[in-house]
């Protein structure tokens, strides 16, 4: 229901907008888990590319912008966002653990962009109130094409709050009186990503559209007794087709 009405929102805003290139398609999206004996996330997942200076959606994160400017080859931005976090396992996934739930989180990001470099820095809170915790992650990237093949490789450092690493890592008093593991609450930490975005075109609006990140997890996580991988690794295959509105 949420992207149903992300995708209403985008396309009345963009009526009384100019011509506005918007790409649109639909994947498979998988990540790993960290946790022991917990199995890799694998959801269908739709893919929307779109900004006409006002509001855009980057993949599955949305926004407002609300200060920038932009011309033809620098522009810079300041907007509200939001984006899910699907993260978490089932109460049932590790034994006498309590569930930890995937969330949205929100807050305020700034892009910049010269050329082919770009760089934005976000800060999030939890929005679902699961956690309460706020991370801010920033992220540099660079665009360029090899023959017919479009890459957008990027590296990504997120400062995760001591909340946040708590609630998806630690291990409670009472976790830990019903269980074989060790009680733990973690302090804040980093977690150090590199991604790129991997573009083919079939036609002149198909494509197909490949995403894969690996992330190393902060050593405050992989201390706790629930983790038994230092890294994370996700990634999206999509098909998308891309038209001026």
């Amino acid at each position: 229901m949420k992207h149903i009405i992300t995708l209403i929102l985008i396309f009345t805003i963009s009526l009384f907008a100019e011509e506005q290139k918007i790409t649109i398609g639909a994947g498979a999206y998988v990540q790993s888990q960290p946790y022991a004996n917990v199995d890799t996330v694998v959801l269908p997942s739709p893919v929307v590319f779109f900004d006409n200076g006002l509001l855009y959606v980057r993949w599955t994160r949305l926004g407002l912008y609300f200060l920038g400017e932009k011309t033809d080859d620098f522009s810079w931005g300041f907007s509200l966002t939001a984006q899910p976090r699907p993260f978490g396992y089932d109460s049932s996934d590790i034994a006498a653990m309590d569930e930890r739930k995937d969330s949205w989180e929100g807050g305020i990001a700034f892009s910049m962009q010269k050329h082919d470099a770009y760089l934005e820095i976000i800060a999030l809170h939890d929005l679902l109130n699961r956690s309460n915790s706020w991370i801010i992650k920033t992220e540099l990237g660079y665009d360029f094409k090899v023959a017919n093949f479009s890459f957008y490789p990027s590296l990504i450092a997120e400062y995760q709050s001591k909340d946040f690493l708590d609630y998806y890592y630690g291990v409670r008093y009472a976790e830990a009186a019903r269980s074989s593991q060790i009680a733990y609450s973690p302090k804040a930490g980093m977690q150090l990503g590199v991604q790129t975005y991997i573009k083919y075109p079939f036609t002149k609006n198909v494509s197909a559209l490949v995403n894969l990140r690996v992330d190393k997890l902060p050593s405050q996580a992989t201390t706790s007794s629930i983790v038994n991988d230092d890294y994370m690794y996700s990634g999206l295959a999509s098909l998308i087709y891309t038209f001026e509105y």
